[in-house]
């Protein structure tokens, strides 16, 4: 296991705080108090393992398929539908989606290979990532990966209530490899994936995944 880039920054600004607070505590609130001191390292430290255990990338033996759509995140599946995709396609697609606890791995990954013919980011509000607008009124973006026999999926990255910042490597034109990083929600939320019709799904609402390696659909070929 490696931690993420993306944690750098949030890992050091919060160790460093929790060192002062609790240097300040030893000093000037609980000088003769070992019992006091001892519970606020203790509750230092766990809120240090939380935070960076938001940042962990496990090692995994990831999932390859040209006809398979992979997971794109860790979490939990909490729509499978046929909907009207209005964005991009304007036209009806099965979706999936995932939703990503806090305590969920937040490595966002290529569901398919193949290259990028759409990419958009749009600011948005952060509405509770179950909430039914939250596809189309949060912080978002959309990525539309088209792989080697024309067909097109469209996978969006969806920020939450405390989720306040996704980051994605990703431009039009640019050739991806299933499996590879292609974003980061840092402290959760959702990610949408919308296939074909006839996309043959393997998942059922419930079920847990794991990005890259759970299977969410076969595309005909």
């Amino acid at each position: 296991m490696r931690l993420h880039r993306e944690g750098n920054t949030i890992m050091l600004t919060t160790g460093l705080v929790l060192l002062a607070l609790n240097l300040l505590a030893y000093v000037y609130l609980f000088p003769n108090n070992s019992t006091a001191i001892i519970l606020s390292s203790t509750v230092s430290l766990v809120l240090f393992v939380l935070v960076v255990q938001f940042f962990r990338i496990p090692t995994r033996l990831l999932t390859t398929g040209e006809s398979q759509v992979i997971a794109p995140a860790d979490g939990k599946i909490v729509v499978i539908e046929e909907t009207i995709e209005n964005e991009y396609f304007k036209a009806h697609r099965r979706q999936v989606s995932i939703f990503m606890s806090p305590l969920n791995v937040h490595v966002n990954r290529n569901p398919v290979s193949g290259t990028v013919r759409y990419f958009k980011y749009f600011p948005g509000k952060y509405l509770v990532a179950w909430h039914p607008k939250s596809s189309t009124e949060n912080e978002r973006t959309t990525v539309v990966v088209q792989i080697a026999n024309g067909t097109e999926v469209l996978f969006r990255q969806i920020a939450g209530a405390v989720a306040r910042r996704i980051i994605w490597y990703v431009k039009e034109g640019q050739s991806v490899k299933q499996g590879e990083e292609f974003g980061f929600i840092k402290f959760g939320s959702r990610v949408d994936v919308f296939l074909p019709l006839d996309a043959e799904i393997k998942v059922k609402i419930g079920d847990i995944t794991k990005g890259g390696v759970t299977v969410l659909a076969e595309l005909p070929t």
